[in-house]
């Protein structure tokens, strides 16, 4: 079993009464100064050290009220799991925001550590969801989070900065309406590959 460090004692004490606000995989500097930092890798900033597995195991029901991470969710091998603990830990009305790479971002391929893709579709077959004309199955799951939106993020890395400012302005195109995002994903994704893909959910549902 890996080890989980608390730098801070912050798991000390937590009772389904806390609203925690969480950072997953928050690395050298935390995105949300605010936000209590976890990560498998001990940087300055990351105030729980461990498996995010082993680390939700100390965290009791309905505790959070905010999580949100960067490039983090595409390291996760088991989605259903993962999805299960936020499930647990998160109260009723608690917002998660996950930034992830599109599957077609080109560079995803070359990070050995990346486990699964995601695309406009992905939390469609975990939530109730009714922004796309597209119907998803769900597969009898128990559905505890609506998707409250999905944005499709064009951009280049630095110093390609004329790449940038073009893919920008497609990004605006088919972020205009949901319409046009599921237009881009089933007819132009590979012509204009897409660098990342933000979703928001939130729950709706108790804890049994």
């Amino acid at each position: 079993m890996n080890k989980v460090i608390d730098k801070n004692e912050l798991l000390v004490g937590l009772t389904t009464s806390s609203s925690l606000i969480i950072e997953l995989g928050c690395g050298a500097k935390k995105k949300n100064p605010t936000a209590i930092g976890i990560d498998i890798l001990d940087y300055p900033e990351v105030d729980i050290v461990g498996d995010i597995f082993e680390v939700f195991k100390k965290f009791p029901d309905s505790c959070v009220a905010h999580i949100s991470s960067y490039h983090f969710i595409e390291h996760i091998s088991n989605l259903d799991l993962f999805m299960s603990e936020l499930e647990r830990i998160i109260k009723p009305g608690g917002v998660i925001d996950f930034v992830a790479p599109h599957f077609t971002n080109p560079y995803f391929y070359s990070d050995p550590t990346h486990q699964k893709f995601f695309g406009l579709y992905t939390f469609c077959y975990m939530s109730y969801s009714s922004i796309f004309s597209r119907k998803i199955p769900t597969y009898q799951k128990d559905l505890r989070f609506t998707l409250v939106s999905v944005d499709l993020i064009f951009k280049s890395p630095k110093p390609f900065y004329g790449r940038y400012a073009f893919k920008s302005i497609i990004g605006y195109l088919f972020n205009s309406c949901n319409y046009m995002k599921e237009f881009y994903e089933e007819n132009f994704c590979y012509l204009f590959p897409c660098y990342e893909i933000r979703y928001q959910l939130k729950k709706i549902r108790a804890n049994y």
